[in-house]
Formats: structure tokens, C-alpha cells, sequence
């Protein structure tokens, strides 16, 4: 494995949270170089020493809600 995808989000109670494709490694932080310190000792803790990607690459999601508001009334000719 030559690289491993991360993404990254803003966890709902504040900081981040960084969870990987296709691997069962997750966590978080409050800032983001707490939690790149923190991704990498997740990875490292999950392979086995000369196993684990030689890349990591960080997918941040930003997810945003906006309201949709109602349509106009069409113009009628007239």
C-alpha cells in the first residue's frame, strides 16, 4: 500500500474527526496539528511495521445546511 485516504471533518462538539477509507482507523483533535499528530499515530498503531502506506492524503469535507426558500410565483401573461 503506497498511500491511504483520510478524511477529515469538523466534529459536531468542536475540533476534528479523521476516519480512513478501507481501514478501521479513526480519530480526533481538537486543532489540526494535534490531529495530524494524531493520524499518524493511528496509522503507525494499525499496521504492522514496513506494512502501512508510505502516503497519507487528507480529504477535508466541509458539510454546510442552508435553508431552500420558496419558490416565486410565476408570471402569468397577461
Amino acid at each position: 500500500m503506497t498511500e491511504l485516504i483520510i478524511l477529515v471533518e469538523e466534529a459536531p462538539e468542536g475540533g476534528y474527526a479523521a476516519r480512513a477509507l478501507g481501514e478501521a482507523i479513526f480519530t480526533q483533535a481538537g486543532d489540526l496539528t494535534e490531529l495530524h499528530k494524531n493520524i499518524r499515530e493511528a496509522v503507525a498503531c494499525h499496521f504492522d511495521e514496513g506494512k502501512g502506506p508510505s502516503m497519507l492524503r487528507l480529504h477535508y469535507v466541509k458539510e454546510e445546511v442552508m435553508e431552500v426558500s420558496k419558490p416565486a410565483r410565476p408570471v402569468t401573461p397577461g
